[in-house]
């Protein structure tokens, strides 16, 4: 189980004191201001533009449009092809960027700017049935659309015990605290950015592209970043805008997005229809597993959730079909969000294995144990480690699973009904190519320099303990630097890989170091030695096992029979996930993860407006994520486990695996407590009040 509290974060003391400079807080001598102007149309094109009163402003410098904007490159991700012509994609697209001396210049400015638009017939609807529904070749994470294996039909036809139900979930939204950002600036044909990204390295080699550039003369910097879950995994329109207003105006630039702006331009978690059909035998071991899923993505690029791919992995399935479809729309254009496709996959797998036990009558907790396998059903290959049963049983164990009640509603406290719920928990394991540099000082002090990007999970710290481990020095004498272009080139703070990807690059270089102090008898000679290490090579295409982590994850409920109103009293997360760096700060992204898919439960969903093609909830006044008050009793712990065939560390990855199953927890709880079945979250109180009468 959990070990004591690891080093705390070295950058903790310069956030809390606001010492940490981010994005929007570099002020290069006569920095003026920008703010964007999203189209007002759902699909359309420009016809006019009349910026004379924002111009008329005072402090005005300039209004940018598709008439007057630097030109770009085309790139891939057409999402940052702004101002470059007159076509409206989806509303809130970017149609102009008005620039002043002040903030609030450039807001005034933006809000006088007039643009005349011929608007089309646009759609903006998910449905089953869609006409323009297509099964692509690949969904997110290169993944296969469609898979099958043995017969799913016949298997399903002949089962004892069968499931087949609907399950689906809205549009989310990632709403980091720290909203999209750049400051740029051009010096002498260099462009030099501060922007808010999970990945300098990436938005480098992006604007390369896009400007027509060597990327040697780009320098993003990323040294702080508060948050991303995914929305800045990937370039957004602001480093774009500030690049070309900074251009056109021969002055640095700083843009920070208005939040209510967010959700149109830097992606969002699609929503997703799902049905799972599960077939089992009077025991409750499954023979047939179907999960069809469809989804949404827009006519700018396509991004398919991936969320049947789950269903390929977590339970024995000797005839299987997992599906995805996709329809383009006049709509914003989805991207990653925390656990894409795990996330919403495993809500629905978990509650169909829910309602599986119930039908055939076993213990929700027992049933997931005997769908165990130490095989990946769908490649074949043995898992380099599985130890989701540990987590079931430990977690079973400390949350007090033994002697439930199996009957829903059949414990009452006053008005309040109480139930709990189990759900299991994955998140495969990703490693990607990164470099790193370790130096030492005459006076032995370590320096290790690697562009990994901290976006609050405490990658300093760890970084830092990989590095004196294998230097055998204590953690204070080694400093880290991160958050760079300029560094070695290192990959992007995503798929819960940083750590074993970064970190593999670090141990490398270090055990390099290492290597050539011996080589001068144990001594540093004057001017010191480094030593530098690529894992390119290391990383395999295809490696022999399937690697990925595991959890369980138990809920508590009370539900006002009057209200409707749901408190989740307790939350319990039980996970395998190599090895613990740092207890402190994985407790904190498990416990983060956990919390987060307690939103996605309770309160998190975003209307799509269809008359206008946009997203109602705008803001985290109307977008609502859990308070300090929705969270009560949440406790994270994990099992010791040993994979050798991940990397030097050990490690697999938990930024995200903690989010994965929380909601089905939570939801399957609420049908104990209610006896209500929620599949269409999140689980608001008018859906369960029409049950519990």
């Amino acid at each position: 189980m959990s070990t004591a509290p690891g080093p705390v974060r070295r950058e903790g003391r310069e956030k809390v004191t606001g010492a940490a400079r981010y994005a929007a807080e570099h002020t290069p001598p006569g920095t003026v201001y920008a703010w964007p102007v999203p189209a007002t149309v759902p699909r359309g094109r420009i016809l006019s533009v009349d910026d004379a009163a924002a111009m008329a402003e005072p402090g005005a410098l300039a209004v940018l449009t598709h008439e007057n904007a630097p030109r770009l490159k085309d790139t891939e991700d057409r999402t940052l092809l702004v101002l470059q012509n007159d076509r409206v994609p989806h509303r809130g697209w970017y149609v102009a960027l008005a620039v002043a001396e002040t903030p609030e210049a450039a807001r005034a400015m933006a809000a006088a700017v007039r643009i005349g638009y011929a608007a089309e017939e646009h759609d903006a609807e998910l449905r089953d049935g869609h006409p323009r529904l297509y099964t692509p070749e690949e969904v997110n994470a290169g993944l296969p659309a469609v898979r099958e294996r043995g017969d799913f039909d016949a298997a399903y036809a002949r089962a004892a015990v069968r499931v087949d139900a609907a399950y689906s979930t809205p549009g989310l939204h990632n709403h980091p605290m720290e909203p999209h950002a750049t400051t740029a600036r051009w010096e002498d044909g260099r462009l030099v950015a501060y922007d808010s990204s999970q990945g300098s390295s990436t938005v480098q080699e992006t604007l390369a592209g896009l400007f027509g550039m060597d990327k040697d003369l780009i320098t993003v910097v990323s040294e702080h970043v508060g948050g991303g879950f995914g929305c800045k995994g990937t370039p957004r329109p602001q480093v774009v805008l500030a690049a070309l207003a900074a251009r056109h105006t021969c002055r640095p630039v700083k843009l920070a997005l208005p939040r209510n702006q967010l959700v149109a331009v830097v992606g969002h978690r699609a929503p997703v229809l799902q049905r799972v059909r599960l077939g089992a035998g009077d025991d409750g071991v499954i023979d047939a597993l179907a999960h069809e899923v469809i989804t949404q993505t827009s006519t700018v690029r396509a991004f398919v959730e991936q969320a049947a791919a789950p269903s390929r992995a977590m339970y024995v399935s000797p005839h299987s079909r997992t599906t995805h479809r996709v329809v383009q729309l006049d709509v914003p254009s989805p991207s990653w969000m925390r656990a894409p496709g795990e996330c919403p996959g495993m809500f629905a797998l978990e509650c169909a294995m829910d309602e599986l036990a119930e039908a055939a009558g076993v213990d929700p907790v027992e049933l997931r144990v005997r769908n165990d396998t130490s095989d990946e059903p769908d490649s074949g290959k043995p898992f380099s480690s599985r130890h989701l049963v540990e987590c079931l049983r430990e977690g079973a164990r400390h949350f007090g699973w033994e002697g439930r009640d199996p009957r829903p509603r059949s414990r009452t406290e006053g008005r309040l009904l109480v139930g709990t719920g189990v759900a299991s928990s994955y998140y495969p394991v990703f490693l990607m190519p990164s470099a790193a540099e370790a130096r030492v000082s005459e006076t032995g002090r370590y320096q290790v320099r690697v562009n990994a990007t901290d976006i609050g999970t405490g990658a300093r710290t760890v970084l830092a303990q990989i590095a004196a481990e294998v230097l055998g020095v204590a953690p204070e004498r080694v400093a880290i630097e991160i958050g760079s272009s300029s560094l070695p080139c290192a990959s992007v703070a995503g798929g819960s890989s940083g750590t074993g990807s970064w970190g593999w690059a670090v141990h490398k270089a270090c055990t390099a170091l290492t290597r050539a102090i011996d080589e001068h008898g144990g001594t540093v000679p004057p001017g010191g030695l480094a030593a530098t290490a690529d894992t390119a090579d290391d990383i395999e295409e295809e490696p022999p096992h399937a690697r990925a982590a595991f959890g369980a994850q138990f809920a508590e409920v009370a539900v006002d029979q009057d209200t409707g109103e749901v408190r989740v009293r307790r939350h319990l997360g039980v996970f395998a996930a190599g090895r613990i760096l740092n207890a402190r700060t994985a407790r904190s992204q498990l416990v983060g993860g956990m919390i987060m898919g307690m939103g996605m439960a309770l309160l998190e969903g975003s209307t799509m407006d269809l008359r206008y093609g946009d997203f109602a909830e705008r803001d985290l006044a109307s977008y609502h994520v859990p308070a300090c008050a929705d969270v009560r009793d949440v406790e994270a712990h994990w099992i010791d486990e040993h994979d050798p065939h991940l990397n030097p560390m050990g490690t697999k990855g938990i930024g995200e695996i903690g989010i994965v199953g929380a909601a089905a927890a939570v939801a399957n709880a609420i049908r104990h407590a209610t006896g209500v079945r929620v599949r269409d979250l999140p689980a608001l109180p008018e859906k369960l009040l029409a049950g519990l009468g």
